[in-house]
């Protein structure tokens, strides 16, 4: 496959590396300084888009990708009060779309054992629950995608929480998501479930953007010749 990759930092990078090491090729790159090699033109030579860029840049560049007619994986996260909008246009338009709050393999695991978890305790009420996780101060957003998805599904599946709130709780049908932006760390999220009698905690750590990289560059292979909305979850087959 031929990609076009938008944002090249530590991810994008990564991505690059491991999408090569699968005898891809990349066909353009886009960053902050060439925005203006970002045409429908330029992109339509390529098979497929990957989207590690920016809250502020992500909607328009899955856009004009969608306008070029290639597939669209993405794994920028604080932009998702428009991601309703994108996948509407995407129907729409009969085009491809991916999006994963976090492409590692094992993440993807742990949010079904959440979900699993979270089925069970909802009938448990002895138990409160709450969430930290923690990423490398270079995080524009917080709390991360993945902290976001895991408390969506808690919420989901837990009658007793209402909504999730960012380092607080006013009251108990709120989950608490505590968020620590320190030093390299590439992502850690731990999902706590107490009471008065014991704790159970699932944690999930990852060890390098390597994990990310290689669920991300899977995800583009999985869209080929797909038409549609698919998450890593189809991928995983969970």
């Amino acid at each position: 496959m031929k990609i076009a990759l938008f944002g090249y930092g530590k991810m994008g990078r990564e991505i690059e590396k491991t999408a090569l090491e699968r005898k891809h090729e990349i066909g353009i790159t886009i960053d902050i300084d060439n925005q203006h090699e970002c045409t429908v033109d330029n992109l339509k030579k390529c098979d497929i888009a990957m989207d590690f860029s920016t809250p502020a840049s992500a909607f328009g560049n899955i856009l004009k990708c969608f306008e070029a007619g290639i597939p669209v994986v993405c794994g920028t996260t604080g932009w998702l009060d428009k991601i309703g909008e994108i996948r509407d246009i995407c129907k729409k338009t009969n085009q491809t779309f991916l999006y994963a709050s976090n492409f590692s393999l094992g993440v993807n695991v742990f949010f079904a054992l959440n979900k699993y978890l979270t089925g069970i305790m909802n009938n448990l009420h002895a138990y409160d629950v709450e969430m930290k996780e923690i990423h490398h101060i270079h995080k524009l957003d917080a709390p991360s995608g993945t902290a976001i998805t895991l408390a969506t599904d808690v919420i989901s599946g837990l009658q007793r929480k209402q909504k999730w709130e960012l380092n607080k709780a006013t009251d108990n049908s709120v989950l608490k998501i505590t968020a620590v932006r320190q030093n390299e760390v590439p992502g850690t999220h731990i999902i706590t479930w107490d009471s008065v009698f014991d704790k159970i905690e699932i944690t999930h750590e990852a060890k390098s953007r390597k994990g990310l990289a290689l669920g991300a560059v899977m995800a583009a292979e999985f869209l080929k010749d797909k038409k549609g909305i698919y998450s890593m979850q189809d991928l995983i087959k969970l």
